[in-house]
């Protein structure tokens, strides 16, 4: 049940978010490779961006990749969530009655894994679906997928089982790293508020207000990440399966550092707010509700 509630919360909160995804995405491919001031701006800020892909591609196309994402949040989170709620619950994460930031940490990296993994191939779809645009305003590599199905079916037919987790090496650390974030933070903001004596204990704005502390983390810590994994996910290959801009993370990392600089790390930074803070804020309340009606009604 841990991991069904899981799923649904997250699904609960990607229905709102996933325009933002689509919106951070082309963000994060643009200019992909090259220096700033070299390549035609189609998007110059979330704003900006969220009304261009709407006017020329249609409020449609605000909501590409909504199955996958549906999917993905579904299965990825609620083995990510579900599994750190079951370690939560065991008791691993507290030492003398208080959380522990380090046990936190590494209970949610372990979580983050798992679930990365798991929903490696569905990420993969979603992602080219979500970069796929009308020519004048597409950036990045322009997969033609008719559909989630299609894709994976192509993908498998084109590259094998393999195929399905490319990228997951980019994958892993940018989970791993957003779920250490995301729980460790959550897990000692919901302690601090309950110790403000803020809220009445037990109110739903304990879990609302520990959300958006670690909504900011969760974006500082997972952007680099983030970045890196939409480019290794995006790229062309050739008739073997192999990258043909990036040969894995660290060269992927490496390649945007040089090329495009910190910033390149960070580009779309304002677009990921947008897109991770109102998902985390989301998906942990909903998670956090979700549990104590269950634990009521049990």
């Amino acid at each position: 049940m841990d991991f069904v509630l899981s799923g649904v919360a997250a699904c609960g909160a990607c229905l709102f978010t996933n325009p933002l995804e689509v919106v951070k995405t082309r963000m994060q491919l643009q200019g992909e490779l090259r220096s700033r001031g070299s390549y035609q701006v189609y998007y110059r800020n979330v704003f900006h961006a969220f009304y261009t892909i709407g006017k020329v591609d249609g409020l449609a196309g605000l909501q590409k990749g909504l199955v996958p994402g549906l999917l993905y949040q579904f299965f990825m989170n609620g083995v990510r969530l579900g599994s750190y709620a079951i370690i939560e619950s065991s008791g691993y994460i507290h030492t003398d009655g208080r959380v522990n930031a380090v046990k936190s940490t590494l209970a949610g990296a372990a979580a983050g894994v798992v679930g990365a993994v798991m929903g490696s191939p569905i990420y993969l779809v979603k992602t080219q679906l979500q970069s796929q645009a009308t020519s004048s305003i597409a950036v990045g590599h322009q997969y033609q997928h008719q559909g989630m199905m299609h894709a994976l079916a192509a993908t498998y037919r084109e590259h094998g089982i393999v195929g399905l987790w490319r990228g997951s090496s980019a994958a892993v650390p940018r989970v791993s790293v957003g779920s250490a974030a995301q729980l460790s933070t959550f897990s000692t903001s919901k302690e601090f508020v309950n110790d403000l004596q803020v809220f009445p204990k037990g109110s739903w704005l304990v879990g609302l207000t520990a959300g958006m502390i670690s909504s900011v983390v969760v974006v500082l810590a997972m952007t680099p990440f983030d970045v890196v994994s939409t480019r290794l996910y995006n790229q062309p290959v050739d008739n073997l399966g192999k990258g043909q801009l990036y040969t894995g993370f660290a060269n992927c990392f490496s390649k945007t550092f040089r090329k495009e600089g910190l910033l390149g790390l960070y580009k779309g930074l304002g677009a990921s707010y947008f897109r991770l803070g109102p998902h985390t804020i989301l998906s942990l309340f909903f998670w956090e509700e979700l549990r104590k009606f269950y634990q009521q009604f049990r």
